[in-house]
């Protein structure tokens, strides 16, 4: 546990410090994302503060990763690094979304390859499909929530903060020191991040984010519980963005739109300001529906066959509530 502190503590500070120094290069070299019609933020900001993010996770667990871990952490490391490298480059440059879905899904293989690997299904093709779909969605939907100051990075906080504390239930090591390093480096960057933000994480950030939490919930095991109950337990600690793609897919179906690559105002977030919140107070209620589902997430690994699947029914009775509650909200403005 002292170690999983040190790496958290790490990665925070690293974070906090480096933020401003690529805040400062992102402005020199033009790496800002200019206000348009489809966005929220006024000014010109800085991008790249997913590449402080992505240094702070790697440097605290490069420090004080435990070596006997190596060969899985490199496997983790390298596909990452891939996923961070297009989002910079489509920061930068822009690239087009099936070369970007084609990365990714590299990555998911790198990742399948190195042992990262859905396991409950017994059959390696099954296996494997399930792990690609998987970590290329998450990958995109923290990317999709990237929509507000302080959302991605917060809720991905909030879920590396529920991945330590069950890995530590369970004595996972390296998955506990992954979700340290995570959660050290959100809470550094939205020091910078909250608004009214300073500095955007841009693709770089969100897609690293998503694709390290992705591989998390995949890493994580139960010893001595049930795959038919915690196959579980990850989707529903990443139950916001999922839901937020969800939301967002099935709206722009319905109303003949592209589902997913044309960026638009209809998020969960946006959404949540249409029905009075502010932009703060929607970030801040994602934030406790978070933490919500974490807390239930928690309460299903304890729980028997009957009473997990009670809990898991009724989040996604919940989900499918919201879903029909705020799809018609806002719709006034299709574009993110």
């Amino acid at each position: 546990m002292g170690n999983l502190l040190l790496i958290f503590a790490t990665a925070l500070a690293l974070a906090v410090g480096v933020t401003p120094l690529f805040r400062q290069i992102a402005a020199r070299t033009g790496m800002v994302d200019r206000p348009e019609p489809r966005k929220v933020h006024l000014t010109p900001m800085p991008l790249l503060g997913g590449v402080a993010l992505y240094l702070a996770f790697i440097v605290a667990l490069l420090l004080f990763g435990e070596r006997r871990y190596v060969s899985e952490l490199i496997g983790i490391l390298v596909a990452a690094t891939l996923v961070s490298f297009l989002g910079i480059w489509d920061d930068r440059w822009g690239i087009r979304p099936l070369l970007k879905l084609g990365g990714q899904s590299l990555a998911a293989t790198l990742l399948f390859l190195s042992g990262v690997q859905v396991a409950f299904l017994h059959n390696p093709i099954l296996n494997f499909a399930v792990t690609l779909l998987w970590v290329v969605g998450i990958t995109n939907a923290l990317n999709l929530l990237d929509n507000m100051d302080g959302l991605s990075g917060g809720v991905g906080a909030v879920a590396a903060a529920f991945f330590l504390l069950l890995a530590a239930l369970n004595g996972q090591y390296l998955v506990g020191s992954l979700a340290a390093a995570l959660l050290g480096g959100c809470l550094g960057f939205l020091y910078y991040n909250l608004n009214p933000a300073t500095i955007f994480m841009g693709d770089a950030g969100s897609l690293f984010l998503g694709f390290v939490l992705a591989a998390v919930g995949i890493k994580l095991r139960f010893p001595g519980h049930s795959d038919k109950i915690t196959w579980m337990i990850p989707v529903i600690v990443l139950g916001i963005p999922i839901f937020d793609t969800t939301l967002v897919v099935i709206s722009r179906l319905r109303r003949g739109l592209n589902p997913i690559t044309n960026p638009g105002k209809d998020h969960l977030s946006h959404r949540l300001v249409k029905m009075g919140l502010s932009q703060r107070e929607a970030v801040m209620a994602c934030y406790l529906l978070c933490g919500a589902l974490g807390v239930i997430a928690t309460f299903i690994m304890q729980a028997g066959l009957v009473e997990a699947y009670i809990l898991g029914g009724s989040v996604a009775l919940a989900g499918l509530f919201g879903l029909v509650r705020l799809e018609r909200v806002g719709l006034d403005e299709p574009r993110r």
